[in-house]
């Protein structure tokens, strides 16, 4: 015969087993849950995102200096402005700074027909630091625009000087004239060279 004292087996004794099995079974599944988070998530975002450096007292005030540095002093030989063979507009005063080479030619001239072709091989080289420019003039516009073709000078800049303003402003008498300005402005050169003393020239003004 049982006795109805068994706190195991007795009604008494029923919901304290239950409550024990209940935080068994809890404390299983909050262990299993532990163990499913991975180090990442269990990271707060702030520990995990990368840090943005704080300005240094010790950089520098101002900027590096630009390539070009500041704008420089436009020269009177340099205030003009033009049109270009192909329509475009023309300021002189965005090559101050550097020197520069005008190159008065005719589109008839046999002269600038053989100075042509080593404007066409230098110019592009010299480009950013003897510009070479050529002034048009003493003819048709059809037949500047096929000289300049013919000769493969369309990278160079071509001024359209049928009116000869700029030929009277500089006083050019003669094709073919080159007019070398150097850094300050100078006209430093006023005449005829041929390709190799152009070439030279601006290989000496580029150094």
């Amino acid at each position: 015969m049982r006795s109805s004292s068994s706190p195991s087996n007795g009604p008494e004794g029923r919901p304290a087993a239950r409550l024990a099995l209940a935080a068994t079974l809890a404390g299983t599944l909050l262990a299993a849950s532990a163990c499913a988070v991975g180090p990442t998530s269990a990271q707060p975002a702030a520990e995990v995102a990368v840090p943005v450096a704080a300005p240094s007292s010790a950089a520098p005030s101002s900027a590096a200096p630009t390539p070009t540095g500041a704008p420089a002093v436009v020269p009177d030989a340099l205030r003009f402005t033009a049109k270009t063979l192909d329509g475009t507009a023309f300021s002189a005063a965005g090559l101050a700074g550097r020197p520069v080479v005008l190159w008065f030619w005719a589109p008839w001239c046999a002269t600038c027909a053989s100075q042509a072709w080593t404007v066409a091989e230098i110019a592009p080289k010299y480009r950013d630091t003897v510009p070479i420019v050529g002034v048009a003039g003493l003819g048709e516009q059809k037949a500047m625009r096929s000289f300049v073709t013919e000769f493969e000078l369309g990278g160079t800049t071509q001024i359209d000087d049928r009116a000869g303003a700029l030929w009277r402003r500089f006083e050019i008498v003669e094709q073919s004239t080159f007019l070398i300005i150097d850094r300050q402005g100078k006209v430093v050169h006023q005449g005829f060279l041929d390709g190799e003393d152009l070439t030279r020239r601006v290989a000496a003004l580029a150094g």
